[in-house]
């Protein structure tokens, strides 16, 4: 698990063996199975966590009862509710693992003291929270002008794992009916 972490955090940074091995040892490994729970809507995010094997999704329940995907967590992406993980507030998201899932933890605590002891990694923070907004922003302004064909193309480019989805979730990320993305999909295997 950790050289997986290791790994990832060699593509923004670099740091020599010893701060790595520094930095690193301040994670906590986890085993979550399928189904577990992360963190649920209000609970207090104490973690970033490291996906280094596994599926989550991240999800917020609307007030008609509506599961809301806000993205899905794979192989080498980062989790947490960050709202809650930096104001200490009860979370208004699920996360949640769809399959049995390894993922290194890190709390507020250990990652200020990365900060203090090793100023890269506020870089490397940086640079995720940056790539983190692009998403986001992206996001937002494909669902304002994109159709939901559209928007489902761009889903399966930037999710390659989609096909371990179901439609429920494909549609719970996309904002539409699971019934409408069985019929996207059926158009597309038909142009084939």
């Amino acid at each position: 698990m950790i050289e997986a972490l290791k790994q990832n955090i060699a593509k923004h940074i670099s740091m020599s063996d010893k701060e790595m091995d520094d930095f690193c040892g301040l994670f906590k490994m986890k085993l979550v199975k399928k189904g577990d729970y992360l963190l649920r809507e209000g609970d207090i995010c104490s973690f970033e966590g490291f996906v280094s094997e596994g599926l989550f999704r991240i999800y917020h329940v609307d007030y008609n009862g509506f599961e809301q995907i806000l993205y899905f967590a794979t192989t080498d992406w980062w989790i947490t509710d960050i709202d809650s993980f930096t104001n200490c507030k009860p979370s208004d998201l699920y996360i949640e693992a769809l399959e049995d899932s390894k993922i290194c933890l890190i709390n507020s605590a250990d990652k200020d003291f990365a900060y203090e002891h090793y100023p890269k990694i506020e870089r490397l923070f940086r640079i995720m929270t940056q790539k983190t907004h692009v998403a986001l922003q992206r996001r937002m302004i494909d669902n304002l002008s994109k159709t939901a064909d559209e928007r489902y193309l761009d889903f399966i480019q930037k999710y390659p794992h989609h096909k371990r989805l179901s439609n429920k979730l494909v549609a719970g990320y996309l904002g539409i009916s699971h019934e409408f993305v069985s019929k996207i999909r059926k158009k597309l295997s038909q142009r084939k």
